[in-house]
């Protein structure tokens, strides 16, 4: 009789927790709930019927184990119960489509965008160069030039500005405004314009101030062998029409102490205007840099370089002058934010 009594509280005690495991399946996967269902009941089985297949002890009857297929109506009646419960909770709460765990969100990965993930952030990077020359024969002249560029990698826009100013002499500069656009590998195409300014002092007349718009094109980017190049076309009224190259390269020492051979030229194509260079090859520049990286953003250095200028054509408002050449040599300060 405890047996059959044991057996009858557990077939209860199951149907009870069948039919709160079913109201929970409803929010849960079905294997999931499958498999909390079957730990909760073998946990919570009483210890009486864990025991039920170990052998009797002696001079006890032994209980007839249930045979398949038979059951107890109450057991049946309960089960049924527990199954139309289920039935009805699934029918009023339907099962999600996806499940979320606490630390993963929804995505869509036909909407995400990519784009930042891919150099379209928006940067800004500027730079501050002066330095301080003199030549051969004991003059000097200060040197400055400004650059920012702001945009993608894409997509960029450069602000480029040169002033140059020697002893005794009054300053005159240039400024150009480009938009940059990466066309391949390491490399951009950029239009935009060209404005300089330049005040002449002449011999036969007063001194006279001349101001330039030209169009610009060009190439700036990586050659090979590192070399960080800018090539520009300038197309300007009178017929204007001028070639410039720079090109540069870092060779490091250390990891703050660094050589910088570079080469900058000058050809001037055709040019009618009152105060004319001399066509050809205008100006030139090599030199090498040794600069010491303070920081990325603080760095001073010095340099050394041969320049050579072929001087003024022969117009109605100047006389020709002839080509200068020597070396140079100074100190400077590069500063970038």
């Amino acid at each position: 009789m405890r047996t059959i009594k044991l057996f009858s509280a557990a077939v209860l005690l199951s149907s009870a927790l069948l039919s709160a495991q079913s109201a929970m399946a409803a929010a849960q996967p079905d294997g999931h709930a499958a498999h909390e269902m079957r730990h909760a009941m073998n946990h919570t089985m009483p210890h009486g019927m864990e025991n039920m297949q170990q052998a009797p002890k002696t001079g006890q009857p032994q209980a007839n184990p249930a045979q398949p297929g038979q059951q107890k109506p109450q057991a049946a009646h309960s089960m049924q119960g527990c199954a139309g419960h289920s039935a009805q909770q699934h029918a009023h709460h339907p099962a999600p489509a996806a499940v979320l765990t606490a630390d993963a969100a929804p995505v869509s990965h036909g909407r995400h965008d990519h784009r930042k993930e891919h150099g379209a952030q928006i940067y800004a990077v500027s730079t501050i160069d002066s330095k301080w020359q003199r030549a051969e024969g004991g003059e000097g002249a200060l040197k400055s030039e400004l650059e920012t560029r702001i945009g993608t990698d894409e997509n960029k826009l450069f602000i480029k500005a040169h002033i140059s100013r020697h002893e005794s002499h009054d300053a005159e500069y240039d400024v150009k405004a480009l938009y940059s656009r990466n066309i391949a590998d390491f490399w951009d195409a950029q239009a935009g314009l060209r404005y300089r300014y330049e005040k002449l002092e002449l011999d036969q007349h007063p001194a006279d101030t001349e101001e330039k718009l030209d169009a610009v094109l060009g190439l700036h980017g990586m050659a090979q062998y590192f070399f960080e190049t800018d090539a520009y076309l300038y197309l300007g009224a009178d017929d204007f029409a001028a070639f410039s190259l720079k090109t540069e390269r870092d060779l490091l020492l250390t990891q703050k102490l660094i050589l910088q051979p570079y080469l900058e030229a000058e050809a001037v194509l055709h040019d009618d205007s009152k105060y004319a260079k001399k066509t050809g090859l205008s100006s030139a520049s090599l030199g090498l840099e040794t600069r010491y990286e303070i920081s990325k953003k603080f760095m001073p250095y010095i340099g050394i370089a041969y320049e050579y200028s072929k001087g003024d054509a022969q117009t109605a408002w100047q006389q020709a002058s002839g080509s200068e050449q020597g070396w140079v040599y100074g100190a400077g300060l590069r500063i970038k934010f």
